[in-house]
């Protein structure tokens, strides 16, 4: 993700995440408070950037001397969310930041329960 001179790498499994506002009104028309909105379990939001995935070990040899100069390119197995799905996660799990006055969540792929992509396919 590109800010105005910055950029930010999301490393590993992680996911940043724009959060949804929250609903801050209940059924009944009563504003409720951030502290009651922060104890949900499952939240949701954008995804706006994710990182790499889970880096593979080499299959080198054992006896190989690790002082040697490897040219071995990192491999990786890459998580499910991609930029743009809505992700439902769970809130134990994130994390908050802010880059620049916009709030961000980080999230662990294992942290997210489910993955609502729009189908381009479909027609």
């Amino acid at each position: 993700m590109k800010s105005s001179n910055k950029q930010v790498l999301v490393v590993g499994d992680r996911v940043l995440i724009r959060s949804d506002s929250g609903e801050n009104k209940s059924p009944a028309g009563l504003y409720l408070p951030p502290s009651v909105l922060e104890k949900q379990e499952v939240r949701g939001g954008m995804v706006v950037e994710v990182g790499p995935g889970i880096p593979l070990g080499s299959p080198e040899d054992p006896f190989e001397e690790p002082w040697k100069d490897k040219n071995t390119e990192v491999k990786y197995i890459p998580p499910q969310a991609e930029i743009g799905d809505y992700a439902l996660f769970l809130s134990k799990a994130s994390i908050e930041i802010r880059i620049e006055g916009k709030d961000y969540l980080i999230v662990p792929q294992s942290g997210i329960l489910i993955l609502i992509r729009d189908d381009i396919l479909a027609g």
